[in-house]
């Protein structure tokens, strides 16, 4: 049912507090209203209902029969009421939502999470992963995990770990051209996202001069978790974050030929909007998720806005 902008929503407030209490001057108490404020809004009502509510009487008043009937279901509907907003306020409070890029998602967040929900079992975590910075007046988040320079408008931030890279790609497919020697070698096999700038970048400061780029196609997948996907399956060499993909390293499906890495100043953060900081599920997932980065909890307060690029 539609109500309507004329519906007395406040003189109801104020009528159930003058039933229950049996007093104009108590409710107004109650609810930070003058006698006279109170007295204007239960007028208000009767003249909607079109019946007294109360009868006056010298020092006391008493609920006519229009009011004895009108009081418990008015009483009744707010206690809903109440219910309802307790239910969403321990709803809000028991869940943590986390923006996250989805190569740290996966790489990082799913290993370790397990620790933070046995840490603080009363928190359920719900996981959002995304390209996209999160607009955090817009969408339901509590906390995200971007790569970038932390100068976010508005939030707090704290770096987490250097978003370093070097290319990798499987042991097999090194083997087949006879090994990966010297970096110029990189340039016999295919590279996967040869678009991106940190390809340019790592060559350059590995000495290899005139690495012709544009001979390969520009594709990007979106994530590092694709790329490597393909460099494991034997479809090119990728350039990765070596802390992402250690496993693989150890298992053998992926090798970082050279030790060289390249950063281009831009590294995994957490953020949050300042106005929430003390939120006691933020506060907890910050303490929790710094110590796992043994990073002290300085926070990095953002002032101006500056072009982003997508997340890895």
């Amino acid at each position: 049912m539609k109500l309507s902008k004329q519906f007395p929503l406040n003189a109801l407030r104020v009528f159930e507090s003058v039933a229950r209490l049996g007093s104009f001057t108590r409710a107004g108490d109650e609810l930070g209203m003058t006698q006279t404020a109170v007295s204007y809004q239960i007028k208000l009502l009767e003249e909607n209902i079109g019946e007294p509510l109360f009868l006056r009487r010298p020092r006391q008043i008493e609920l006519t029969e229009a009011g004895e009937h009108l009081a418990p279901r008015v009483s009744d509907a707010f206690n809903i009421l109440i219910e309802a907003m307790a239910s969403m306020r321990k709803a809000t409070e028991e869940t943590l939502t986390i923006h996250s890029t989805a190569t740290f998602a996966q790489q990082w967040l799913s290993r370790y999470i397990g620790s933070f929900q046995l840490q603080f079992p009363n928190i359920a975590v719900r996981l959002v992963t995304s390209g996209n910075i999160v607009d955090f007046q817009k969408e339901a988040a509590d906390v995200a995990i971007r790569w970038g320079r932390g100068d976010w408008p508005g939030l707090v931030s704290h770096r987490l770990m250097k978003l370093d890279y070097s290319p990798m790609l499987s042991p097999k497919l090194a083997a087949e051209i006879g090994g990966i020697r010297e970096p110029a070698d990189l340039l016999k096999l295919f590279l996967i996202s040869a678009g991106d700038s940190w390809w340019a970048e790592w060559f350059a400061a590995a000495g290899v001069k005139n690495a012709d780029l544009s001979r390969y196609p520009k594709s990007e997948f979106g994530t590092q978790i694709l790329d490597a996907s393909i460099a494991i399956a034997g479809g090119g060499v990728a350039m990765l974050n070596p802390g992402h993909f250690q496993d693989d390293v150890a298992a053998g499906r992926l090798y970082q030929p050279f030790e060289l890495t390249g950063n281009d100043g831009r590294d995994y953060w957490l953020a949050y909007p300042e106005n929430r900081r003390n939120v006691p599920k933020i506060r907890n997932f910050r303490k929790w998720l710094l110590q796992k980065f043994d990073v002290e909890q300085d926070e990095h307060v953002t002032q101006k806005r500056q072009g982003l690029k997508p997340s890895q």
